[in-house]
């Protein structure tokens, strides 16, 4: 069994949505996970912001635009009356959902409901487009077997058991159309995966079935080099590791969400990154398989901040470290990068939420600066450590960039630069020309 997964983009219109409907296999069985269409969620968003500021008008107004247009992708998706009487009767259940949360004390559960509707939109027109074309499909609801623990993490032998359960009602079927993002907590209210979960299902749902391949589509030809947003003549990669794949994605790779390689890696299920714009195109295969060119990709992580602990008392101490280790766990905050010197401790976050209570915690230390506005530039590849050289070349490529941290060795698949955030499309733009120009001119 296949699992694909579209994006928000690759069904973000009736055209789209026919498009994806060709490129699924109709000689095995598939599960395809789908994002709610573009704009959907950002949208959805903005209505839980007014409503949370108590501007119910506004949340209406809002509520009414986004009616309105996927009124308009009905009238263009369907050619038949009764497939659209049967979109609109969908359409009518959603945005009866979306408004109950008006009449009610806003909380988060109210958001997690509304932001629950873009993927329970599309999945349903979707399978309805389906049956229009006379495609025997079945809408598997993520809310009957996605489940999260306490700890927000997915609960796996639940997600597998019920999910199981849901594909047996259905021997001999052969398409399967389902939510990405959304699930139920640990009490059985309505969540979500955060932000990119749509990946994060996908391979989760193919670990619960062993699946043959999972495949990510989006409107990219697979991971690149480099960010092509920002630098010229980047190309996209054909083969990662899963833990080069890993590292990219959770320093900024924005084409595949970062927790989504782990379940395929532990089942040892290949990840192909596809794009539906251009199907024929070999896009990224992430597998077991390692080895080929030292230097695979680059990728930049914002929002970057460093704190300093400074003590020449205390840093030699016995369990010094460990207590700055617990500052950070105490509160859910974790650490990207670290390095430490003879009398001072710098490490970085990317969540500000308890910058204040990390900050006094760690005063009892020592000396804290904080500096935001930082980068994490990420460099990527197989620098096995009978291969000199590979750090040298990264650091003679920012030579006119002034860096604040240098972390190597921690992982043979990765060097990480900390530079201000003003220097970043420089730093990319240096080592796109400094360490990728050979495989540059191999794909000019």
């Amino acid at each position: 069994m296949k699992i694909m997964k579209f994006g928000g983009t690759s069904v973000g219109s009736a055209e789209r949505m026919g498009a994806v409907s060709q490129l699924l296999p109709t000689q095995e069985p598939v599960i395809v996970v789908l994002s709610a269409m573009s704009g959907t969620t950002n949208h959805l968003v903005q209505i839980g912001e007014q409503l949370a500021q108590g501007n119910v008008a506004q949340a209406d107004s809002l509520t009414r635009q986004l009616e309105q247009h996927y009124h308009k992708v009905i009238a263009d998706l369907y050619k038949q009356d009764p497939s659209k009487d049967k979109a609109k009767q969908v359409l009518a259940q959603v945005f009866a959902d979306i408004r109950a949360c008006f009449d009610r004390p806003f909380s988060p559960a109210s958001e997690k409901i509304i932001l629950a509707q873009g993927e329970l939109l599309s999945t349903q027109l979707f399978q309805l487009f389906q049956e229009e074309n006379n495609i025997t499909s079945v809408l598997l609801p993520a809310l009957e077997f996605m489940r999260i623990t306490p700890d927000e993490e997915p609960d796996h032998a639940y997600i597998r058991e019920h999910l199981q359960q849901q594909l047996a009602q259905y021997p001999g079927h052969q398409l399967f159309i389902t939510q990405g993002y959304i699930c139920r907590n640990a009490k059985g209210e309505i969540d979500n995966l955060k932000r990119g979960g749509s990946d994060y299902t996908a391979s989760i749902i193919g670990a619960a079935v062993k699946a043959s391949e999972i495949q990510i589509w989006t409107d990219i030809d697979g991971m690149h080099n480099n960010d092509p947003r920002v630098v010229k003549n980047t190309y996209p990669i054909a083969e990662l590791s899963f833990d080069e794949a890993a590292e990219l994605a959770y320093f900024g790779a924005k084409i595949l969400h970062p927790s989504s390689i782990l379940p395929a890696q532990q089942h040892n299920i290949p990840v192909r990154l596809l794009n539906t714009m251009q199907p024929e195109a070999q896009g990224t295969t992430i597998s077991s398989k390692k080895g080929g060119n030292k230097f695979k990709a680059v990728a930049a992580k914002d929002g970057i901040i460093a704190i300093k602990i400074k003590s020449s008392r205390m840093l030699l101490a016995y369990g010094f470290l460990r207590s700055v280790f617990e500052v950070f766990e105490r509160f859910k905050t974790p650490i990207d990068m670290i390095t430490t010197s003879e009398v001072a401790v710098s490490l970085t976050i990317d969540n500000p939420t308890y910058l204040p209570e990390i900050t006094e915690a760690l005063q009892r230390f020592g000396t804290v600066e904080i500096d935001t506005e930082l980068t994490i530039v990420c460099v990527v590849g197989d620098f096995m450590e009978d291969k000199p050289g590979a750090a040298l070349r990264v650091v003679q490529a920012l030579r006119n960039i002034p860096l604040r941290m240098i972390s190597y060795g921690g992982s043979k698949n990765n060097i990480s630069i900390l530079v201000n955030t003003a220097h970043k499309v420089e730093a990319l733009v240096s080592i796109n020309e400094g360490v990728f120009q050979e495989k540059e001119e191999e794909h000019a």
